[in-house]
């Protein structure tokens, strides 16, 4: 069974910065970034709970290609996106929103 999943608008605000930091560096390595989140996020929706716990209810999957992570919490019908997180953020940050 597929979830649906809901980014947090601090989680979608971090992708949009995400994609444009990447695209800066090389166009189109925004888009490939996007891409990778969004196939994260398939796979999530997917079997949510094959993911580690990081740090309370906080699963975790790591992004391919990219030192960034999408961080989720599942609910009873949805899984919830607090955070898209780059790898050298502060933890803390993330951790604060709790899940």
């Amino acid at each position: 069974m597929t979830r649906p999943v809901a980014f947090t608008a601090a989680a979608q605000a971090e992708l949009i910065e995400g994609a444009a930091w990447y695209d800066a560096k090389r166009p189109g390595l925004g888009d490939d970034f996007v891409a990778q989140i969004d196939h994260c996020v398939r796979r999530i929706s997917e079997q949510p709970t094959r993911y580690p716990v990081v740090h309370k209810d906080i699963r975790r999957i790591l992004a391919v290609r990219f030192p960034d992570s999408v961080y989720f919490f599942v609910e009873d019908r949805r899984v919830v996106v607090p955070a898209v997180f780059h790898g050298r953020r502060d933890p803390v940050i993330w951790q604060r929103r709790g899940g």
